[in-house]
């Protein structure tokens, strides 16, 4: 981070009659992993989600329990560290005016965090590219997914939405999520680091016409793929004057994800129906095919994990956190179907475990201790299928304390997978479970108990969630992510992660795990288990043994066998 570049920000207040500035995570598509990080730019914090406040003589960052160590090492020494889930800024500033990009906010995020007590000015140019540049953005084409992969071909997805425009007597849709344009019309990009999102928007009519918002160098393979005329490849720039074109009285759009910028435009022309974009719950239903692609792409991920495991377990050299997350990745690379992270490797040994989405740099990273616990948090995105899993390990016989935590941890976990899918449950009654142990001995931890996970998509991808607010209803074929924890900050973290998707049999729903790796049995204080508990883990290792060690060595086998 250069002070001159909060310096020079400061001098352009006075030229839009300012009194500070807001610089956001996101880009204009509201993607969570950008290419273009100005908040990093401006702010140091590496971190996935944030919010910066520069005010003329004060800054603050804004972030969750998942960030709050991480932002005091990284941007503490100029910014003030807010906790945003206790302490929103409308709580704290009072008469000033903030300016703001219109493309990198909604006006719902806007209302949640300033409300209507602060002044907001929206300024075109973005003041931050003005200080610290542009970088040049990818020109890959899009592609598309056969309906052999995907199961469902894009037509019959565009004619489910165009019947739902009927039903809410909508006369369009605008799609301002990539990643509902990605499933909508099965193509993927590679516009975003971590994911196979393409960059683009769409409009969607009720009568099953489609007109996409993209730069037109990137869509030349759909043209015919997916027989999109070409006066239907518009330039988001020019938005404003294609509306004009068009003929209806409505448009519905998902203030979620729909920039204040495009909102403006549309709502010139149409009247604004305010809805969720139904593309979150169709896409986060997967279909059988997409769960028999999801689970082969974790059979051989958690292969890939498993070998690392012994390999870190049994080698003599001394080895980093940043080469320990290298070495993961080599072993993922042997498969043919890999291609890259879906996000940050998180590899944390000692007091770096503790940090909850710690990523190793030459500044902070580590030599593993065999007398300290390591944690490592990865994933990877394969064809066709995302993956996301941390396992918390052992080198030495640990504290005590720490293998009572470890256990509490399993105990939670073990708790959601097991639990009994009511009809009607939703996320949010199924995250008290995974802290109930913790709870009872006056502990938690500052982040969800698990997300939603797409199919060769986003690794955190809604509207499903595990969590303490989450409200919306659990289904088959949903995937999600099931990731309990424990964090002793400047000392260890403990952190037990699978995927699960929900399964439906004899009209009953329950999880079924799709991650399949070793849990580190030297870490786990079996007294604390109950039989049941100690069942599960007996017929998880036996299920993880089974489907991966044809993957493996038969000196790999052996160590499996012995340490399950």
């Amino acid at each position: 981070m250069k002070i001159e570049n909060l310096n020079k920000l400061k001098k352009k207040f006075n030229n839009f009659n300012i009194d500070g500035y807001i610089v956001p995570k996101n880009d204009n598509f509201f993607s969570e992993y950008v290419y273009l990080d100005r908040l990093k730019s401006i702010s140091n914090f590496s971190g996935s989600a944030g919010l910066a406040i520069i005010l003329k003589n004060k800054n603050f960052l804004f972030v969750d329990g998942r960030y709050t160590v991480q932002a005091k090492m990284q941007s503490g020494k100029l910014f003030k560290i807010v906790e945003i889930h206790k302490h929103l800024p409308k709580k704290m500033l009072k008469n000033i005016t903030l300016g703001f990009d219109p493309m990198l906010f909604t006006n719902s995020q806007l209302n949640f965090l300033f409300g209507d007590k602060i002044k907001l000015r929206a300024i075109k140019e973005n003041l931050i590219d003005n200080i610290v540049g542009l970088k040049k953005t990818k020109l890959n084409p899009f592609y598309s997914l056969n309906e052999k992969i995907v199961g469902q071909n894009h037509k019959s997805k565009i004619k489910i939405v165009s019947n739902i425009l009927k039903q809410k007597k909508a006369d369009f849709l605008y799609i301002s999520a990539p990643e509902n344009v990605a499933w909508i019309l099965n193509i993927r990009g590679s516009d975003v680091p971590f994911s196979p999102i393409p960059n683009c928007n769409l409009l969607l009519d009720k009568y099953k016409n489609i007109y996409l918002f993209s730069d037109k160098a990137k869509v030349k393979n759909l043209i015919k793929e997916r027989k999109i005329k070409k006066n239907r490849i518009l330039d988001l720039n020019n938005l404003n004057e294609f509306i004009k074109t068009l003929s209806g009285k409505n448009v519905m759009v998902d203030k979620k994800t729909c920039s204040i910028y495009v909102e403006n435009i549309l709502s010139s022309k149409f009247k604004i129906i305010n809805r969720d974009d139904p593309c979150y719950l169709l896409k986060s239903i997967k279909n059988s095919t997409e769960i028999e692609n999801i689970k082969n792409s974790h059979v051989v991920d958690g292969a890939a994990l498993t070998k690392f495991l012994i390999w870190i377990k049994n080698t003599d050299k001394k080895i980093s956190e940043i080469y320990a997350g290298k070495k993961l990745e080599t072993f993922r690379k042997k498969n043919k179907n890999y291609l890259f992270p879906s996000f940050d490797t998180i590899a944390g040994s000692g007091p770096n475990s503790a940090i909850i989405h710690y990523k190793a740099t030459p500044a902070t990273n580590r030599i593993i201790d065999k007398r300290n616990i390591f944690l490592c948090d990865s994933g990877g995105q394969y064809k066709y299928g995302t993956t996301d899993v941390t396992r918390t390990i052992c080198f030495t016989k640990q504290p005590k304390s720490i293998r009572k935590f470890f256990t509490l941890v399993l105990k939670g976990h073990i708790a959601v997978v097991t639990s009994n899918l009511k009809p009607s449950i939703r996320g949010k009654d199924l995250d008290y479970r995974a802290r109930y142990f913790l709870k009872k001995v006056k502990a938690n931890y500052a982040h969800g108990t698990g997300h939603g996970v797409g199919f060769f998509s986003n690794v955190h991808e809604g509207p499903q969630s595990i969590s303490k607010f989450n409200n919306v209803k659990l289904r088959e074929g949903m995937v999600l992510s099931n990731e309990p924890g424990f964090y002793k900050e400047g000392h260890y973290g403990i952190r037990i992660e699978n995927l699960v998707y929900i399964k439906k049999k004899n009209k009953k729903l329950f999880f079924e795990n799709l991650t399949f790796a070793p849990i580190d049995k030297d870490l786990i204080e079996y007294k604390m288990l109950t039989k049941k508990e100690k069942d599960y883990l007996f017929d998880y290792h036996l299920k993880v043994y089974s489907l991966i060690s044809k993957y493996l060595s038969k000196k790999e086998k052996k160590w499996l066998i012995k340490n399950l």
